[in-house]
């Protein structure tokens, strides 16, 4: 059996939680292999909205796995947060969530060396969420940070204190102090006893166990793949590889166990932070679509920067992931448009479809003007029937980029989605 992969096209936000979800029931097992808890997930069903930062999306499934891989990096106070949530709100898979022992632990001098270098940076500032991410797959690189594995050794208080020294003297150099480092402290001990109730698991040898057994597999991805440290819009990137190659290393599963690869995508696009973004909207139009769409991130509540769908960019995705199908999320948000735009090209002399540095200013886009579609709560059936001007609009994006859109999201509750006749799901 083949495991298959789930992720994001842009530059993340572009609604991968309610896929997962979506797709859980014909899933055995829902697998996260890379990024932290500066993702946020986002569900809704019967009325109430759920944001997920490190469990996998199939947590509110009662018999499917949920494994968080080794190429997440784990933050113990957010974890113990986040199982709370669920607890609270009775998720029925909570009782099958397996952690690797090879997946990263962030620290709390983590998020105070995040924020220490992002302050440093002054005007340049990446636009980090702060959460520690980055920091801690520097200590992943550097070959000392703390492994989900550790906790059971006996001198892990050991590794943990000469690790948060070695921080602390970072901390020094930037002239960065935290005043309630003991609270800090105690919160992630208490964290670290919750990650102890869970299964910690040797995640490699049972995935590839499941998968020759004949078991299913989705691999869900965080962040989106323009954000991918290699091949994103860098330095404005993330800590790890979000593209599909980042499921065979986040993992442990070889190339040639990759089946499907769902690549999901908004109507539009958005970014948050720092970095380029050539279709991005000012003023008036682009703050139009952001309430419109909601567009404000899960984990920090930050406004995001909105803008027309990038087709260059799009095409650029799909190739570094071997995208085998595509699902449009947020075609609804632009039912409050007249026009809708779609950039086809760029008007520069790179040659490249994603130069490997670029900025707004060299960067300028070439449209195509659709007719916009306008998609109401009496008018959607969601059994497959989409109005013409939309029908029109995905046409167009198959076209440019030969992969088939099979499915499309109109809403935010996971009872608003429309499978196409080509989809794999019908």
């Amino acid at each position: 059996m083949k495991a298959d992969v789930l992720l994001g096209l842009q530059w993340g936000d572009e609604g991968k939680g309610k896929i997962v979800d979506f797709f859980t029931p014909h899933y055995d097992i829902i697998a996260r292999f890379q990024g932290g808890p500066n993702a946020g997930h986002t569900l809704e069903f019967d009325g109430t909205r759920h944001v997920l930062h490190t469990i996998p999306s199939g947590v509110f499934h009662a018999d499917k796995v949920n494994i968080i891989g080794n190429g997440v990096v784990i933050d113990p106070v957010v974890f113990k947060k986040e199982i709370d949530d669920l607890e609270s709100r009775n998720a029925a898979g909570l009782g099958n969530i397996l952690i690797s022992k090879r997946a990263h632990l962030i620290l709390p001098t983590h998020k105070l060396l995040d924020a220490a270098s992002e302050k440093s940076k002054g005007e340049e500032k990446i636009g980090s969420t702060l959460r520690g991410i980055g920091p801690a797959y520097m200590d992943k690189t550097g070959r000392n940070g703390l492994r989900v594995g550790d906790i059971s050794l006996p001198d892990f208080d050991k590794r943990f204190s000469d690790l948060v020294q070695k921080h602390s003297r970072l901390l020094e150099m930037y002239r960065y102090h935290a005043a309630d480092m003991d609270v800090l402290v105690s919160e992630w001990k208490a964290g670290i006893e919750c990650l102890k109730k869970f299964s910690h698991i040797d995640a490699e040898h049972y995935i590839n166990a499941s998968l020759a057994e004949g078991k299913t597999l989705l691999a869900e991805g965080a962040q989106g793949s323009l954000l991918d440290i290699d091949f994103g819009s860098y330095p404005f990137v993330t800590s790890s590889n979000t593209t599909c190659a980042g499921a065979c290393t986040g993992l442990g599963i070889p190339p040639s166990r990759i089946g499907r690869v769902f690549g999901i995508m908004k109507a539009y696009c958005t970014r948050v932070g720092g970095g380029p973004f050539p279709t991005e909207l000012a003023g008036d139009m682009g703050n139009e679509l952001r309430e419109a769409g909601k567009e404000y991130g899960a984990t920090t509540g930050r406004p995001r920067r909105c803008g027309w769908l990038d087709i260059p960019a799009l095409k650029y995705s799909i190739m570094l992931n071997g995208v085998t199908e595509l699902i449009m999320t947020k075609a609804d948000v632009l039912s409050s448009f007249d026009k809708v735009m779609a950039c086809i090209s760029y008007r520069d002399n790179s040659g490249a479809i994603m130069p490997v540095s670029f900025s707004n200013n060299n960067i300028l886009p070439v449209y195509r003007e659709f007719a916009a579609w306008k998609l109401t709560n009496e008018k959607m059936n969601f059994a497959g029937k989409l109005p013409p001007e939309l029908s029109t609009y995905i046409r167009f994006i198959e076209e440019q980029v030969n992969v088939p859109v099979t499915i499309v999201s109109v809403g935010p509750e996971r009872s608003q989605v429309i499978k196409l006749s080509k989809s794999a799901w019908v």
